[in-house]
């Protein structure tokens, strides 16, 4: 008795009974990334925030899935996502997703409730970090924030200075697991301890931070909770020495010193962080000396220096976010806009990353997400990303009929 194979390709073949080879289905590398997506919890999302409430035309569902192909395909515009979604109908079928409008798309951004896809990401994130995280011991966490650039038409929520207008995003990132733990959206003129007041602490977690969290209520806080804090001494800070600590010669540690902060802040407020803390002095290659600033005694100077050189990471993903997702140019200027754009964006970044751990072959994440751009739409397992696409071998006892 023959078998018949009918895939979803244009080819169907017939097989006789002296051998079966089974033509083997590949979804689009789009659907492949997207089935990290807890539709589940998306769904529970929408209807908690009642986002799909009127609505006739677009589903919250299908604008979540046109802004991840503009992430995903470095799309520059709404037409662009309009074309480009509408090109590949086809293949979206499959994930429920429908052709969008590019004014319908630009009003979904401007009025839908950004606290879906905000919360969508805080639940990616914690299930993401739990997969991505070697080991729970010995956790750091650095504390940052970026800048965005917007124009005069966000100027009624995000205006800093005359004709400037901008946002921040501040991020909590794991170095270790490459991932972030916690984002939020604020306009620039916000400032950075404000948002880091509502961040959430995890007891004992070493948090690495620089200048702009300087505040002794909060870190007062923090030690309460039993963190390390790794920052940086202002200038102006004095510190009350009680013991200075022998440092290896020749080194790039220049002193390490034991002390108390000022009792006294400005306008003579008591300081709540009375606790004794470390000042490292280090020389960095380009010949700058930093005082460092711990709450840790025990530790040896140069793993205080080490933890502090550690900030670098946050700044080299800011860097591969800003090159590699759409966070530079933005789509729509209410701040609902952009509060969407960023979360699909770090969404974007976090199905890349557990996309990619998938698979060996690519080990670079800025090229698995080159090659994700290129081959989006293509039927092609993302391990084999890099090679070109299986030739079908031809078999004298099948019989291949092909139609348009």
């Amino acid at each position: 008795m023959a078998l018949i194979l009918l895939s979803s390709e244009r080819v169907a073949t017939f097989w006789t009974g002296k051998g079966i080879s089974a033509m083997r289905h590949e979804n689009s590398v789009l659907h492949q990334i997207l089935k990290h997506i807890p539709w589940a919890c998306f769904d529970r999302l929408v209807e908690e925030h009642e986002a799909d409430k009127h609505v006739r035309r677009l589903s919250t569902k299908d604008q979540f899935v046109a802004m991840l192909y503009g992430q995903l395909s470095n799309a520059a515009s709404l037409r662009e996502i309009e074309a480009g979604v509408e090109s590949c109908q086809a293949r979206l079928y499959h994930l429920g997703a429908s052709p969008v409008r590019r004014s319908t798309l630009s009003d979904a951004n401007a009025g839908r409730p950004a606290i879906v896809f905000a919360e969508l990401f805080a639940l990616m994130m914690r299930s993401a970090h739990r997969g991505l995280r070697r080991a729970l011991a010995d956790t750091t966490y650095l504390i940052d924030s970026t800048g965005l650039r917007l124009d005069e038409r966000s100027a009624d929520w995000a205006r800093f200075s005359t004709g400037v207008c901008g946002a921040k995003v501040h991020v909590i990132y794991d170095a270790d697991a490459d991932c972030p733990i916690y984002a939020a959206v604020s306009a620039t003129n916000v400032n950075d301890i404000t948002l880091a007041q509502q961040m959430p602490i995890e007891p004992g977690a070493t948090y690495v931070f620089d200048l702009g969290y300087y505040d002794y209520r909060w870190w007062a806080k923090l030690d309460e909770a039993g963190c390390r804090i790794v920052t940086r001494f202002k200038k102006n800070t004095p510190l009350r020495v009680l013991k200075e600590l022998r440092v290896p010669k020749n080194g790039p540690v220049l002193s390490d010193r034991i002390g108390f902060l000022p009792a006294r802040q400005m306008n003579n407020r008591h300081n709540p962080f009375q606790g004794a803390v470390r000042e490292v002095r280090v020389k960095t290659h380009t010949g700058k000396v930093l005082r460092i600033l711990c709450n840790d005694l025990d530790a040896t100077a140069e793993q205080i220096a080490d933890l502090y050189k550690r900030r670098w990471a946050i700044e080299l993903f800011f860097r591969w976010v800003k090159q590699t997702l759409k966070i530079r140019h933005f789509l729509g200027t209410s701040e609902n806009a952009v509060r969407i754009q960023v979360a699909v964006a770090l969404i974007a970044f976090l199905l890349l990353r557990l996309a990619q751990a998938t698979q060996k072959a690519i080990q670079s994440p800025l090229a698995f997400a080159r090659l994700v751009r290129v081959n989006l739409m293509h039927r092609r397992r993302l391990d084999r990303l890099l090679r070109p696409d299986d030739t079908p071998q031809s078999n004298s006892d099948q019989m291949t009929l092909q139609w348009s």
